[in-house]
């Protein structure tokens, strides 16, 4: 696979994103963790998978430089796949657990959410839902799995303001689970995947899917509608220009 390595230790599976600097999420990186996800959990030789990135991003989110070329017909088809990419890794069933190495907005929060537990590195870094100000109307879908942890009050206010958290305050809200120094990230998410591993698998599968239901039912729906309201607002003067700003400034040259 090209954007994404994996590795199984005593039925542990790592895996790790590695696209660029950013792991920022396009076509081929969001259909390779889909199938590897899909292979795991058919795979009974795998108890558990922790989901983690590199150097200093866990993901910057979808890749804005690709998916603003894309053309209308792509722009609709990655979408798809995205949402649907949310709904499948919400319905995940064995133990799923994030080691959050560095930035993770928008995209990458999603994928983190998706997941049973969130470790995260201390440090300057970033995590939370900021699509509102780069002009990204937010499905339900991805609403419904934020308030999940959040609660519907905190979720919403901050949803809208595109709130980012620095890691201390994303424990605050409960966005994340723990937080440690960057060289233990590895051995506290292996510690919450092994805990889980631990429990009569099927047991703990269940009750992980009894206990999601409302937000596995909210990521599978029927999400036509939202995607069209969606790919109107993306394809507006308003959000090409900040998209456009958005680009330019990661595209300039470092000084």
């Amino acid at each position: 696979m090209n954007t994404i390595s994996t590795s199984v230790k005593d039925r542990l599976a790592i895996i790790t994103l590695n696209r660029g600097k950013s792991n920022s999420l396009n076509r081929e990186m969001v259909t390779e963790l889909q199938d590897m996800l899909h292979n795991i959990e058919h795979d009974d030789n795998i108890g558990a998978v922790v989901i983690t990135g590199k150097e200093q991003f866990f993901s910057a989110g979808l890749d804005l430089i690709e998916l603003y070329h894309y053309n209308e017909e792509e722009a609709k088809s990655f979408w798809h796949l995205f949402l649907n990419f949310s709904a499948k890794i919400t319905a995940f069933k064995k133990p799923l657990i994030a080691a959050i190495n560095g930035h993770s907005p928008a995209g990458g929060c999603v994928i983190a959410l998706a997941c049973d537990a969130r470790v995260m590195a201390e440090g300057k870094y970033i995590i939370g839902l900021n699509e509102v100000p780069v002009g990204i109307i937010v499905p339900n879908s991805i609403f419904n799995l934020y308030s999940f942890w959040l609660g519907q009050a905190n979720a919403y206010r901050n949803l809208l303001e595109g709130k980012l958290f620095s890691p201390e305050e994303a424990l605050a809200v409960g966005l994340v689970d723990e937080v440690v120094k960057p060289e233990s990230i590895m051995t506290a998410a292996e510690r919450k995947a092994r805990k889980y591993m631990a429990f009569e698998a099927n047991t703990w599968q269940q009750s992980k899917l009894n206990l999601r239901k409302d937000i596995i039912a909210a990521t599978s729906a029927d999400q036509s509608a939202a995607l069209e309201v969606m790919l109107k607002q993306w394809w507006s003067p308003a959000t090409r220009a900040i998209l456009k700003s958005l680009i330019d400034n990661l595209q300039k040259p470092k000084s």
